[in-house]
């Protein structure tokens, strides 16, 4: 079952919802955030950076403590507020190309920590210890984890009848996206909601393994210090934003390399044709268009590489095409044998298309940058099932949600 809780989110009011919620701070260039900072004194950034006040740049504990206090003053000014009730929140965002839409709600640390709130991708202690440690400290959580779950025809029902009312909230954000948002308070559909989710079996992360990852510490750190714990405090659950999983859009990411690991271009490509079937396009773009294709942009030229019929697969991860990069080219033949952490590597998001990847190498930042195709929800799941971890900067998946619009307290 997947259970899931209302909670009683705290709120930008009606009238300052679109100047305070925000991207997440690492999506700001430095230009824009410095200018948002200065001119919208509303924003949410002004919580997350509150060494602006001060003029100054102020990190580890010190900061925590001055998020909590900027947070508490967005609270007396009257630019938050706490609802009065648990409720869920139905929150629809449309694009110009897309219409996102699901539910704000609590999802439990312990469906977390028994896995059937099934994880595909691997976190770093370092920053689950930091997050974890931040989250104690300024005591609510802005970010909502992305979980899905497979369509279901209850929880959609729901969803047409309450957006079918007007919207609580409803605001634009400067990327000319539309956002609506519903207050579930009604017992009867609360009740409903949690009923249908009840019946289905696992939830997937598709966004935010560091921030569950982190809850779950946080859990297990504030369960060993309440005497009095009973599994229902607000601590055992993390606020997420749960849609059904045809409604993910799942981009994948570029990889780009430094340079060719001290081969020549002749000698790189003659290692490529072991396990890849290679076509030059010259200056034609080449995308790949399924899955076991790869473009791949080399000294001004575009190439297709096609995966050789004969490769083995020994399980779903053996199957996954930034596995088989990495395994087939990156790790024997550049040598890039930690993708976290070499620098001889940097990722690109494909939705911003392979001409950023191009322009990169021909202003001879990179060497050779591969695309590849994107990773479909069923690879996804099938790897999360069978308790493997893709490589990182494997997926980029929207909706890509605003910080502050709702906030869960602990």
């Amino acid at each position: 079952m997947a259970k899931i809780i209302p909670f009683a989110a705290v709120r930008p009011t009606k009238a300052n919802v679109g100047l305070v919620v925000s991207r997440s701070y690492e999506d700001y260039p430095a230009d824009e955030l410095n200018t948002t900072l200065e001119y919208n004194p509303f924003s949410f950034l002004h919580i997350v950076n509150p060494g602006y006040k001060f003029h100054h740049d102020i990190s580890g504990e010190k900061r925590f403590s001055l998020v909590r206090n900027r947070y508490l003053e967005f609270l007396e000014e009257g630019i938050f507020q706490k609802d009065k009730s648990p409720s869920f929140y139905i929150y629809k965002m449309k694009t110009k190309k897309t219409v996102f839409c699901g539910i704000f709600a609590g999802a439990s640390v312990k469906e977390y920590q028994n896995n059937a709130i099934k994880k595909h991708e691997s976190t770093l202690k370092n920053r689950e210890k930091l997050f974890k440690d931040y989250l104690k400290t300024v005591g609510f959580n802005a970010e909502p984890v992305l979980l899905t779950y497979p369509d279901n025809q209850e929880i959609e029902s729901i969803l047409q009848s309450v957006t079918q009312q007007p919207a609580d909230f409803e605001f634009a954000t400067t990327d000319k996206s539309i956002h609506y948002l519903w207050k579930v308070d009604n017992q009867e559909i609360i009740l409903k909601i949690q009923q249908a989710f009840d019946e289905i079996p696992c939830m997937y992360i598709a966004d935010g393994h560091h921030r569950s990852a982190s809850s779950s510490l946080l859990a297990k750190e504030l369960k060993k210090e309440n005497k009095d714990h009973s599994g229902e405090e607000s601590y055992n659950f993390f606020m997420s934003y749960i849609i059904p999983e045809s409604n993910l859009k799942i981009y994948e990411f570029n990889r780009l390399v430094k340079d060719l690991n001290g081969l020549t271009k002749e000698e790189f490509l003659i290692q490529l044709d072991t396990h890849f079937r290679i076509e030059n396009h010259g200056a034609d773009l080449y995308k790949p268009s399924k899955i076991h294709h790869f473009g791949m942009y080399l000294d001004g030229e575009f190439y297709s590489l096609y995966l050789r019929k004969n490769y083995t697969f020994t399980d779903s991860l053996s199957k996954l095409d930034a596995q088989i990069l990495f395994v087939t080219i990156l790790k024997p033949i550049l040598g890039i044998k930690d993708l976290r952490k070499d620098k001889r590597i940097q990722y690109g998001s494909g939705k911003y298309n392979t001409i950023k990847m191009k322009d990169s190498i021909d202003a001879g930042q990179f060497s050779v940058g591969f695309s590849l195709f994107p990773v479909e929800v069923s690879q996804m799941k099938q790897i999360a099932d069978d308790g493997l971890k893709m490589p990182p900067k494997t997926t980029y998946i929207e909706p890509k949600l605003k910080s502050g619009l709702t906030i869960y307290e602990f």
